[in-house]
């Protein structure tokens, strides 16, 4: 009779050890409802931030005339927009990842707000730089987003909200395209800054209210140790300033006018400017470098940008980067200028060419997520990786109409799309919780850094090939059809790269694996 009793004791226990184990794994497939506001919220402050950043660009002819300035000088409206991204993201990560993930959030999205608020007063192209660095810190809140949907989603379902929050780079630069020109066309430039002034203040009301995450313990409630709250103020300053003089440098470099042979002056102290904000860059980078190592509490973990794992994404995703906005800024050129330098086409017909681009990278992004959910990050980035090169060898090959441009820019956005939700993923469940904001920060940062470099060498490509043509007894030095075919060129030997960089990340992941494995970790 003892032993009937100590068998049915044993056979409950195991019983309700099973129930369980079932309620755990079900929990953890489960998306709460809280999490899909959470992500829904925050898909809208990343609409309307990156709507931000494109809404202004249709009305660059309407710039010029109100603020008498000349086209080169208009580049900074973008320029300082990717800049301030630039800085403010790692500084942001790390920032969240001791005061906290809201709190920060909050923080930017006024910050964001009253940039755009200042912007319907502008009225002169300092005051418009200055407001659109204000806006380009908004930039900086992806990485938070990312490190909260990574709490929020159970990690075999996270690809999917990643994918959504993805997609918003195309859903917003869609929304910039075609409403933010039919605005300014109706309303004017200034329409713009009010249609989302009160959107960005209502999001930010909302995130108060409606966002609740669950902060680090060791960086939000240990007080024992003082020094976690301090930020690393001199790296703070020689990184931003390494940041600003690089993408500088670059810029200025990308928007030298080549056709101003008698300003010799002119060319001379733009190539003084190149030299002497490159040296600051990489004399700031090293002394950067120097402090983080000495720092008990660097703002930068060096050892996550030498992570077998992470460096080769990260530079994936840095020439994906480049690739995209060398193709972003020529593609509008090459469809406006007159024939045989362009297509003379009018402005709709570079949006209606550029939109099925932006349009696919939409929805790609969105099924992405669930093909990552379902087959892993590895396979799709891989597979995304060879779209590109078939797409960007294509568009190398044929773009003699604007068809040929369409679909090979239509091949390229689902390669793009698989590839970038792909690496993202690979590099936000690569590191611990911990330290998931500064690493996504320095993620977005590289990326950040591609999309500024690639506007400057097709610049560079555009000014430096150029052939004469002649309109109404009027002679213009404008872009050779060689220019194009380097910038096609120079794509697909970018989109090879992050290729071998998708393979070779995939082998260390499955060695990371393996010696997981075998040391049972």
């Amino acid at each position: 009779m003892n032993n009937k009793e100590k068998e049915d004791k044993y056979n409950n226990r195991k019983n309700n050890f099973d129930e369980k184990s079932t309620t755990k794994t079900s929990s953890q497939n489960t998306i709460s409802r809280d999490a899909w506001i959470t992500l829904a919220i925050l898909s809208l402050i990343g609409l309307i931030i990156v709507y931000g950043e494109t809404m202004i660009i249709p009305a660059i002819p309407d710039l010029v005339e109100d603020f008498n300035i000349p086209y080169n000088t208009t580049a900074w409206i973008l320029t300082s927009y990717l800049i301030a991204g630039a800085v403010a993201t790692p500084i942001v990560g790390k920032l969240s990842d001791i005061y906290g993930k809201k709190r920060i959030l909050i923080l930017i999205m006024i910050i964001y707000t009253t940039g755009t608020f200042v912007g319907i007063i502008s009225n002169d192209i300092s005051t418009m730089i200055i407001v659109r660095t204000i806006q380009g810190i908004g930039i900086s809140v992806f990485p938070i987003a990312f490190t909260i949907i990574r709490e929020k989603f159970p990690e075999n379902r996270l690809s999917i909200a990643q994918g959504i929050l993805t997609s918003i780079f195309a859903a917003g630069g869609v929304i910039g395209l075609s409403l933010g020109a039919t605005t300014i066309e109706y309303f004017g430039w200034r329409s713009t800054f009010i249609s989302i002034s009160p959107l960005a203040l209502i999001l930010t009301l909302i995130i108060m209210q409606f966002i609740h995450v669950k902060e680090q313990e060791e960086s939000t409630k240990n007080n024992t140790t003082q020094s976690s709250k301090n930020i690393d103020i001199k790296g703070a300053i020689f990184l931003t300033t390494s940041i600003s003089s690089f993408l500088i440098s670059i810029t200025l470099l990308g928007n030298s006018d080549s056709t101003n042979f008698n300003n010799i002056n002119n060319d001379t102290v733009n190539l003084s400017l190149i030299i002497l904000f490159s040296t600051f860059s990489i004399v700031s980078l090293f002394i950067f470098i120097l402090f983080q190592k000495r720092t008990h509490i660097p703002l930068i973990d060096l050892n996550l940008l030498k992570h077998r794992i992470l460096l080769p994404t990260n530079i994936l995703l840095m020439t994906i980067g480049i690739s995209m906005f060398m193709i972003y800024q020529t593609i509008p050129i090459l469809i406006r200028n007159p024939p045989p330098s362009g297509y003379g086409g009018s402005a709709i017909d570079a949006a209606n060419v550029q939109l099925p681009f932006m349009l696919i990278s939409l929805i790609i992004s969105v099924l992405s997520g669930f093909l990552i959910s379902r087959f892993g990050n590895i396979k799709p980035t891989i597979i995304g990786s060879i779209i590109s090169v078939i797409g960007f060898s294509s568009l190398f090959i044929y773009h003699s109409t604007e068809f040929d441009i369409i679909i090979n820019l239509s091949i390229i956005a689902a390669g793009l799309s698989l590839a970038e939700v792909g690496g993202f993923n690979i590099t936000l469940v690569s590191v611990a919780p911990k330290v998931s904001g500064i690493s996504m920060g320095i993620t977005v940062l590289l990326f950040l850094i591609g999309m500024s470099i690639g506007p400057a060498i097709s610049g560079i490509y555009l000014q430096t090939f150029q052939s004469s043509i002649v309109l109404n007894n009027i002679t213009y030095s404008l872009p050779s059809e060689f220019a194009y075919d380097m910038i096609f060129f120079t794509a697909t030997l970018l989109s090879f790269i992050f290729l071998i960089l998708a393979i070779l990340t995939a082998k260390k992941i499955r060695s990371a694996h393996i010696i997981s494995k075998d040391t049972n970790i």
